[in-house]
């Protein structure tokens, strides 16, 4: 018996959706590849006891995991070299976007995280928090500090942050 038995067809199904968590979660290409790399390894190590559960929801919370860590290793503020160049002229990007992109940098990883689990990758409460290892409640206050924290950073995108549990009853 293959001791990678699933683990290849579950890497070719899902690499390129936990490629783009990882980029999301630390904002340079290079570095989160080599976090994808670094995770997937342990993972293809413990293949057998993980299958078993749910694998995805494992690694992106491995991910997560590896994330903090390299950033409470760096004890400094990220480097955010916002997204992979594409050959395009820079100056055809959005000012919003480059905005949305230095305005995310200033947040701490776990506000990051939790906003790329709720709105990136559309998770419900509940399923942040298994995947964060906490309390609903913490992903609800995370969510609402770093939606507040990024309309103060960058008050110019106020249209993109509108938080549906602060709206008006009659926009609801």
């Amino acid at each position: 018996m293959d001791r990678f038995e699933g683990f290849r067809e579950f890497l070719r199904a899902r690499q390129m959706a936990l490629m783009r968590t990882s980029y999301l979660l630390c904002g340079d290409a290079h570095q989160a590849e080599e976090m994808l790399q670094s995770v997937l390894v342990r993972v293809a190590g413990n293949w057998r006891g993980i299958a078993g559960d749910n694998p995805e929801a494992y690694v992106r919370r491995a991910l997560v995991n590896e994330h903090i860590s390299w950033w409470r290793r760096q004890r400094r503020a990220l480097a955010f070299t916002g997204p992979p160049r594409t050959g395009r002229d820079p100056g055809d990007e959005s000012v919003s976007r480059i905005v949305l992109w230095q305005a995310l940098a200033r947040l701490t990883p776990r506000q990051r995280a939790v906003l790329v689990l709720r709105f990136y990758e559309d998770r419900s409460v509940q399923e942040a928090a298994v995947l964060l290892g906490c309390s609903p409640g913490t992903v609800k206050s995370q969510t609402s500090h770093a939606l507040a924290r990024l309309r103060a950073l960058a008050p110019e995108l106020a249209e993109l942050l509108y938080d549906t549990d602060t709206a008006p009853q009659e926009a609801k």
